[in-house]
């Protein structure tokens, strides 16, 4: 896969479909590498119509990492945040965003349908609030606002997120850890398979296996606060995507999304977690494809 320098970083990413078609940019989550776009779903994208690009975030995968900054203390950054304060942070997730941008610019592509999932989705929402110009559509899966008064995650969830394999851990170790995660945040009614989850985390430990910089992701989330009023300058076509049965972001949070975002549009599915189940494949296209069209 090629990498690229933008916005001073290393970036990773990969492309499928034809160079000729309209671009979209796909945008993973906390501590996710571009891998965890199902690559089913990539295809279905390509397949109606669609230049796909995704790439790793900052700090995760196969682009650039940050370990010279140390490890932020996310709980001291939510209080800080609490009292009205900007801790001193490594990155931000308005440079996350800055980065989707800087990678466009990179590959000569002027403006794209913008698709972000998690943490993906937040950075998607500041693509849109900051650099509007880049953003034919925003899809926004999974996500939320930042509004604190919604409800948490589920503790298993959240638990089970922050109970992460430590750095130097065998394929061995992390495999029990991955498929924790993968059972406590994902789709009750489309469970996926143990043997295809088990050859999903082999896969993305031998690609790389960097859980230090999920921390750092984590408190650039915590760190940018309360979207909704930034929210409402969104003037690209807006769709928002939440499983009705999310336990990580409840789907209240993409009902504020929605709300928030002046015109956007809310499909919800039933049964739906937080991953991105085969069964979903061609509904999930489906809303992509029809609203980017």
């Amino acid at each position: 896969m090629p990498q690229v320098q933008a916005n001073g970083i290393a970036i990773e990413y990969e492309t499928h479909g034809d160079p000729a078609n309209p671009p979209l940019l796909l945008i993973m989550g906390l501590g996710a590498q571009l891998t965890l776009w199902p690559i089913e779903l990539v295809e279905a994208l390509a397949g109606r119509g669609y230049y796909v690009i995704r790439h790793d975030n900052r700090d995760i995968g196969l682009s650039q990492k940050f370990s010279q900054a140390g490890t932020p203390n996310f709980k001291r950054v939510a209080l800080m945040r609490m009292f009205g304060l900007r801790p001193k942070l490594p990155y931000r997730l308005a440079d996350m965003a800055q980065d989707a941008a800087a990678l466009l610019d990179v590959l000569g592509i002027g403006k794209a349908h913008i698709v972000g999932a998690s943490m993906g989705g937040m950075i998607a929402q500041l693509l849109a609030i900051d650099h509007a110009h880049k953003v034919e559509t925003l899809t926004s899966i999974f996500s939320t606002t930042g509004n604190r008064r919604l409800p948490p995650p589920r503790k298993e969830a959240m638990d089970a997120l922050l109970n992460r394999a430590p750095a130097g851990a065998t394929l061995e170790q992390v495999i029990p850890f991955g498929m924790n995660v993968a059972r406590a945040i994902g789709s009750p009614a489309y469970p996926s398979a143990e043997d295809r989850l088990r050859a999903n985390i082999t896969r993305d430990f031998h690609r790389s296996f960097f859980p230090e910089g999920a921390a750092r992701q984590l408190c650039a989330i915590i760190d940018d606060g309360d979207r909704r009023a930034r929210l409402k300058s969104v003037t690209a076509p807006t769709l928002v995507i939440h499983g009705v049965d999310d336990p990580l972001v409840p789907v209240e949070g993409g009902r504020d999304t929605a709300a928030s975002i002046p015109g956007a549009k809310l499909h919800e599915i039933p049964g739906m977690g937080h991953d991105l189940p085969l069964e979903l494949v061609d509904e999930i296209a489906g809303a992509i494809s029809a609203h980017a069209r």
